[in-house]
């Protein structure tokens, strides 16, 4: 019998990832679309990005706070100022001119909210996803360009961000999971502005939920909270399907008055002292608070020192002290 050999088929080509991290790309359908010049919307799992000629104008996700929230927090607009700016969107004039006019709002002060907003909501946005983008070609968002930005810019500041959270605190569960604080022996100082975020951690809010009710951007807040987690101050909250139907219940340890079968003497949870006033002192107990306990950790992640910090990392915090301060 002759055998008759056969030529092997070619292996089939294989995506490098790391060499699409190396040049910046985060997604390829966007990149395609800043080639092409491209004017619409493109919808992802967590966000949506809105696109003029190839470049980005604004960015919104359910995770992160909107322009009108990072505007109206901190008095830097009157939300009847805004009202009004959506309720001339269809004009000629467009609605960034309805801001601006009659000295409403400063042009930079409208520039760096706006920039914050659309660096904020493009993180979550354009976060992996095994969902696929769809893009829109159309009219693009109300606001108009109010200040329009590269792809290669916000791809670039995605994976940044991305690193410099690594880098703080390498678990990303606290920054979907409602938080809940840790008692620790000896709580260690914390800035202000993490002072604040642990004021509101209640094991009910979210960091998106904190953000919020700061009026600061989402991203900022998970540096803090992963601040805080490496610190050992804060941790996501697990549910208990068998008891509490895969929602996110009260923690109880063994012998706790309110442990399954008992009453709760101090009735519903109570939200931290200060959460809409002062921060409570870092450490304090809230009212009604259970008891301290030690965390069960199951895994042990060795933190070395931060590396110096970045320039970037120095601009950006210069914006937001500028930003607060409006």
């Amino acid at each position: 019998m002759t055998m008759v050999g056969t030529t092997p088929p070619p292996r089939l080509p294989i995506r490098d990832k790391a060499a699409r991290h190396r040049t910046g790309g985060v997604s390829p359908m966007l990149t395609r679309l800043a080639a092409e010049r491209a004017t619409g919307v493109l919808v992802r799992a967590s966000g949506t990005l809105y696109l003029a000629e190839g470049r980005v104008v604004h960015a919104e996700s359910p995770l992160a706070p909107g322009l009108d929230i990072l505007l109206t927090a901190h008095g830097t607009l009157d939300a009847r100022d805004w009202q009004d700016a959506v309720a001339r969107a269809d004009q000629p004039d467009g609605a960034d001119r309805a801001l601006l006019d009659g000295g409403r709002l400063a042009p930079g002060a409208l520039e760096l909210c706006h920039l914050s907003a659309l660096y904020d909501a493009a993180y979550f946005a354009l976060a992996p996803s095994s969902t696929p983008g769809r893009f829109r070609y159309g009219p693009t968002h109300w606001l108009g360009a109010v200040h329009p930005v590269p792809v290669g810019s916000v791809e670039h500041e995605t994976l940044r961000r991305r690193a410099l959270l690594h880098r703080i605190w390498p678990d990303p569960a606290t920054d979907s999971a409602p938080l809940e604080r840790l008692d620790t022996a000896a709580a260690p100082v914390v800035p202000p502005r993490q002072s604040a975020v642990l004021a509101r951690v209640d094991g009910l809010r979210t960091a998106t939920d904190i953000a919020r009710d700061l009026g600061r951007p989402a991203f900022h807040t998970l540096v803090s909270v992963r601040r805080l987690a490496a610190a050992g101050l804060v941790a996501p909250r697990t549910p208990h399907p068998a008891r509490d139907g895969g929602s996110w219940p009260e923690h109880r340890t063994p012998g706790d008055p309110a442990a399954p079968g008992h009453p709760d003497p101090a009735g519903p949870a109570q939200h931290v002292p200060g959460a809409q006033g002062h921060p409570a002192p870092v450490g304090a107990a809230p009212a009604g608070a259970l008891p301290p306990r030690t965390p069960a950790r199951t895994t042990s992640i060795p933190l070395g020192p931060l590396p110096a910090e970045h320039p970037d990392i120095a601009l950006l915090k210069r914006v937001r002290d500028a930003l607060e301060a409006l």
